[in-house]
C-alpha cells in the first residue's frame, strides 16, 4: 500500500492520471450531450423526412400483392391525412429506439478505442517527461555515494536543459572541492611529516644517548615544535577565513597607515637578503574601507612572498594608486617569476609554484589563500600577474573608497618625503598595536 501510494505521488503518476482526467472529463460531456441533444434532433429529422416520404398506415404491407405486372400494390393511405403518410406510434417508438441504441453502441465503441489510444499516448508522452527526471535522480544519488564524475546529458524540453545543465555544473563542483580536499589532507600530512619525523629522530636520539643534550639540539626541537605549531595556526586561521568568520572591522583608514608598518615589518629582513623595498605614491590619496590590521597583514604577507622568490642585489617595488572607487596596491618583485599555468592556481590553499623552495624556507602555501579571503571581507578583490618564469611577479589588491569620515586617530596623509626611496632603515617606525597580526606563510 505504501508503495503504491509513493508511486501515485511521482511526477509520472501525476501527468498519467491528469491526461485520463482530461480524458473522462472529455467523454463524459460528449456522452451527455449526445443522449440530451439526440432525440430531439432525431426527432425532427423524423417528422420532417415523414412529411416528404410516402404514407406508412398501420396496416402497410398487409393485403398487399402482386399485380399482373409484378409490381406492389400501393398501400391504402388512413382516412382523413390526405397525401401525406403519418407513422404508426409502435413503428416510431421502435425507430427511436434502435437509433439511440445505434447512437449509444457507436458512442461506447468510439469512446472506448478513444480511450486506450489517449492512454498509450499518455504513457508515452508522461515517460518522456518523466524520464530526464529520473535519470538526474538516479545520478544524484551516484554523485551521492561518491561518484563525482557523474553527468547527464542536456536534453529534452526547456526547463529540463536548464536542470540538467545545472546538475552538471554543481557535480563539477563537487568534484572539484573533493579534488582539494584529498590535496589537502596530503599536504597537511606531508607538512606535518618533517617537522614530526624530526622531533621524533631527536628525543629518540636523546633517549638513547646517541645525541648528547645541547642548547643547538634544544633549539632545533624548538624550531620543529614552532614550525608545527605555525602550521596548526594557518590551518586554523584557514578554515576561518574561507567560513568568513575571521573578525574584520571595516573603518575609513589612509593608505599610508596600510603601507608604512607592513614595509617597516619586512625592511630588517630585506636588507639582511641584500634585497631593497621601494614604496612609491602619489602626494595625497582618499580614504578607503578597510581593517587597518587586517590590510597590512595582506601587504606583510604579499612582501614576504616577494622577499622569498627574489635573488639579491635587486629590489622589490609597493605602488600605491588611486582608482575611480577604490586604491589599488601592488607588489612587484623581479624574482623568480610565475608560468602561465601557475596562474589561476596561486591562490589555492597549499599550492605552490616551487614546492621544494617554499618548503625550505618554511612557507606552507596558505598566506595567498587567507590574503585573499581577508581582501574580499573587506569588500575588495586580489589578483596575480606574470610575464613568465624569469620575469618576476606583481601581486595587487584593491580596496574600496570609503564613504565615511576618518576613524578616530586617523588621519588623511600623503607619503613622508622620504617613502619614495629605498626603506631598509630610513623610516621612523609608527606605533604599533600591542598585538599585531603577524603574517601568515
Amino acid at each position: 500500500m505504501n508503495a503504491l501510494r509513493r508511486a501515485f505521488r511521482g511526477l509520472h503518476a501525476r501527468l498519467l492520471l491528469a491526461h485520463l482526467l482530461v480524458i473522462a472529463v472529455g467523454l463524459t460531456t460528449l456522452y451527455l450531450a449526445a443522449t440530451v441533444a439526440a432525440p430531439r434532433i432525431f426527432e425532427r429529422n423524423m417528422i420532417a423526412n415523414a412529411r416528404r416520404g410516402p404514407a406508412l398506415g398501420p396496416n402497410a404491407g398487409a393485403g398487399s400483392g402482386s399485380g399482373a405486372g409484378g409490381q406492389l400494390a400501393r398501400p391504402q393511405q388512413p382516412p382523413g391525412m390526405g397525401p401525406l403518410g403519418v407513422m404508426s406510434a409502435e413503428l416510431e417508438r421502435r425507430v427511436t429506439e434502435s437509433y439511440l441504441a445505434s447512437i449509444a453502441d457507436s458512442l461506447l465503441v468510439a469512446g472506448s478505442a478513444a480511450l486506450a489510444t489517449a492512454v498509450v499516448v499518455s504513457v508515452f508522452v508522461s515517460r518522456g517527461i518523466a524520464r530526464p527526471i529520473h535519470r538526474l535522480a538516479g545520478a544524484s544519488h551516484r554523485l551521492a555515494d561518491g561518484h563525482y564524475d557523474e553527468r547527464v546529458p542536456v536534453e529534452g524540453a526547456t526547463e529540463t536543459r536548464q536542470l540538467a545543465a545545472s546538475f552538471n555544473a554543481m557535480a563539477t563542483a563537487v568534484e572539484d572541492a573533493e579534488r582539494r580536499r584529498q590535496e589537502l589532507i596530503g599536504d597537511v600530512a606531508h607538512e606535518m611529516r618533517t617537522p614530526i619525523a624530526t622531533l621524533e629522530g631527536y628525543l629518540e636520539g636523546l633517549l638513547d644517548g646517541v645525541i648528547a643534550p645541547s642548547d643547538r639540539v634544544w633549539a632545533k626541537l624548538h624550531d620543529e615544535a614552532g614550525r608545527l605549531r605555525r602550521l596548526v595556526e594557518d590551518l586554523h586561521e584557514l578554515s576561518r577565513a574561507e567560513a568568513h568568520q575571521l573578525p574584520v572591522v571595516v573603518r575609513p583608514t589612509a593608505p599610508a597607515e596600510i603601507v608604512r608598518p607592513a614595509v617597516e615589518r619586512v625592511e630588517g629582513d630585506a636588507a639582511a637578503l641584500g634585497l631593497t623595498v621601494t614604496v612609491e605614491t602619489p602626494p595625497s590619496l582618499p580614504l578607503v574601507s578597510a581593517d587597518r590590521e587586517r590590510a597590512i597583514q595582506v601587504l606583510t604577507n604579499l612582501l614576504t612572498n616577494a622577499l622569498r622568490y627574489t635573488p639579491p642585489p635587486r629590489q622589490i617595488v609597493v605602488r600605491v594608486a588611486a582608482e575611480p572607487d577604490a586604491v589599488r596596491f601592488t607588489v612587484t618583485d623581479s624574482g623568480i617569476g610565475i608560468a602561465p599555468e601557475h596562474l589561476p592556481r596561486v591562490f589555492e590553499r597549499f599550492y605552490r609554484v616551487d614546492k621544494s623552495r617554499s618548503r625550505a624556507m618554511g612557507g606552507a602555501g596558505v598566506g595567498l589563500t587567507i590574503a585573499r579571503a581577508l581582501v574580499e571581507m573587506m569588500g575588495g578583490r586580489m589578483m596575480a600577474e606574470s610575464e613568465g618564469e624569469g620575469q618576476g611577479a606583481t601581486f595587487a589588491f584593491v580596496l574600496p573608497l570609503s564613504d565615511g569620515p576618518p576613524a578616530s586617530g586617523s588621519h588623511q596623509a600623503g607619503p613622508a618625503p622620504d617613502e619614495a626611496a629605498p626603506t631598509s632603515g630610513q623610516d621612523t617606525p609608527e606605533p604599533r598595536p600591542t598585538k599585531p597580526l603577524a603574517p601568515v606563510s
